[in-house]
């Protein structure tokens, strides 16, 4: 009898709610048959077939998460009970709106979430008493409510998404999906690690140098880096703010490129997003996914990239590894090979110049200067993103009693030794609306890296760029490294598009002999997003080369 009065209650929740009551509730293997790998269009089919309610779907990837994530560590805070309210609120609404009605989502941790932590990776953040609590949400995170997504929770970063690898003071060490004991790269390591794991459907992460493009590499999924300026960063926490960026990554395409739609468009908080609606291509990106997009297309490879040699190092990293080694590997490099066999297959061109993009490409790199400005984002951030407690670099250290570090605000400690790189001072701080360097410290050297990245374009009548997505492999984090230093993490050579605001995609692209995979990036002109997605897709539908990584529900070792 409690049986069928339970049944009874539910069939009248569902007519109530204007939902269908089902038949039979959907079984577990019915559920993990249908969502493992997910994409938006059939998920959205499902919900339109009534084949799942919102709530069914946010449980069952809260529940992959509480099964999985003790041993990844890819996802910090988990808000269920906030999620699962947001669920019900779904079902029960008359009508279904939004490009992502229902998708459950993840975001990066320095991403604002009304009335969470942002903690950014560090415990700094976290002091009972003084979290860094926002007051409302990151311009994307509002962006992706309006659309109907399902905020499951905030995935691990290094702190201040300041290293190649994914181990933080406020998380730990996130593994690699395939296989736990490797980097996934950082800084967005955790969102690839929810992702591929199927914790989420789509997630976003924030790339100053590498973080989206170099993390997605790693754990074959597509990463989108957007052209600067057509997504806004505002309520993102800093690092380098003339560099951030934001964009989404998932499993497929065709959910990356619905996901970016919802996330891009101008915002007063953000300058750089000025009149970005009129300079980028017309919506929907999905009018792009064509499986023919790369026929005729001649993608080149840039000769820096290939032709540094063992030995050959990065100098400063963005997440401060000084002397990084970032020569082309042999294995990597047969990898990527096999991989532009792929993209001739799919109808492209692959152009190798020794002249295309050479060395001398990475000097007008190295010639944009953001390090003076780099206070003025931390200030920003903190005026409308901070808490009531803290809305300035200053305000925090009165508050807590200790200074913010210098890798956040680029201000080093008092009688501190001087120290060269982005990681370190960097001379005095200032404001690059009002300083009279500002032109020749970033807005001219920039236009001119970019002139160079066009002209060679036009020269060899290219429509992008390809390459790899890293210089190497992942490492195992768990055993001593080659330097006898801590894991930096696997690293890449592919700053210089942050550098220049150029939008570029990672794509699944193979695997290593020890079953890691491989990522290929690509990039376009400026503002060419929707061309440039249109050649990811080609290349997926082609390939067909992401395989989904076999889950450990076991604890992770205690030293790890």
């Amino acid at each position: 009898m409690t049986r069928l009065r339970v049944a009874a209650s539910l069939a009248a929740l569902l007519l109530t709610s204007g939902l269908p009551a089902q038949a039979h509730p959907p079984t577990q293997a019915q559920m993990d048959r249908d969502l493992l790998e997910v994409t938006i269009p059939q998920l959205e089919s499902y919900y339109a077939t009534h084949r799942y309610t919102v709530e069914q779907v946010t449980q069952w990837y809260l529940d992959r998460i509480a099964k999985y994530d003790p041993r990844y560590k890819a996802v910090i805070t988990v808000d269920a009970a906030a999620a699962l309210a947001r669920a019900k609120a779904e079902d029960a609404a008359p009508t279904h709106k939004g490009p992502l009605y229902g998708v459950p989502i993840v975001l990066k941790s320095n991403t604002s979430i009304k009335g969470l932590v942002t903690n950014d990776g560090w415990k700094g953040f976290m002091i009972p008493g003084h979290e860094l609590i926002a007051p409302q949400d990151a311009t994307v995170a509002a962006h992706l409510r309006a659309a109907g997504a399902i905020i499951l929770g905030q995935t691990n970063m290094p702190d201040f998404a300041a290293s190649d690898t994914n181990k933080s003071t406020a998380g730990g060490r996130t593994g690699n999906a395939y296989d736990v004991r490797f980097s996934p790269g950082g800084s967005s390591g955790g969102t690839v690690t929810a992702v591929t794991a199927n914790f989420a459907l789509l997630g976003t992460g924030t790339d100053t140098a590498n973080s989206i493009r170099m993390p997605s590499g790693t754990s074959s999924v597509v990463g989108i880096l957007p052209t600067r300026g057509l997504v806004s960063i505002a309520g993102i926490a800093p690092l380098d703010w003339l560099l951030d960026n934001t964009g989404p990554i998932a499993r497929d395409v065709t959910s990356a490129a619905i996901a970016l739609g919802v996330m891009a468009g101008e915002d007063p908080l953000d300058f750089r997003t000025k009149g970005s609606k009129t300079k980028a291509q017309p919506g929907p990106y999905t009018n792009y996914l064509k499986p023919g997009a790369l026929q005729g297309k001649r993608l080149g490879v840039p000769a820096f990239i290939l032709s540094a040699p063992p030995g050959a190092q990065a100098g400063v990293s963005p997440g401060g590894a000084v002397g990084r080694s970032i020569y082309l590997r042999p294995e990597t490099r047969a990898v990527f090979l096999k991989a532009l066999d792929g993209l001739r297959a799919a109808g492209a061109t692959i152009v190798i110049e020794d002249d295309l993009l050479p060395d001398s490409f990475q000097k007008l790199i190295r010639a944009i200067t953001t390090r003076p400005y780099r206070r003025e984002g931390a200030e920003l951030f903190f005026k409308h993103f901070g808490p009531a407690q803290y809305q300035s670099v200053d305000a925090y250290a009165t508050a807590v009693g200790t200074p913010l570090p210098a890798l956040f605000t680029a201000i080093p400690p008092a009688n501190a030794p001087a120290r060269a790189g982005f990681a370190g001072g960097g001379g005095p701080q200032r404001t690059l609306e009002t300083d009279p360097e500002a032109e020749a410290t970033f807005f001219a050297p920039q236009r001119a890296a970019l002139a160079a990245y066009n002209e060679a374009l036009d020269r060899y009548h290219l429509d992008g760029f390809v390459y790899p997505a890293l210089q190497m492999p992942s490492n195992d984090e768990t055993i001593p490294q080659p330097d006898g230093r801590p894991s930096s993490g696997p690293h890449s050579n592919t700053g210089w598009v942050n550098n220049i605001g150029v939008p570029a995609v990672v794509v699944p692209a193979g695997f290593y002999a020890n079953g890691l995979p491989f990522g290929m990036e690509m990039s376009a002109r400026p503002w060419k997003d929707g061309d440039l997605l249109g050649w990811a897709y080609a290349f997926e539908q082609k390939t067909h080369l992401r395989q989904p990584p076999v889950l450990v529900d076991q604890p992770r070792p205690a030293e790890d």
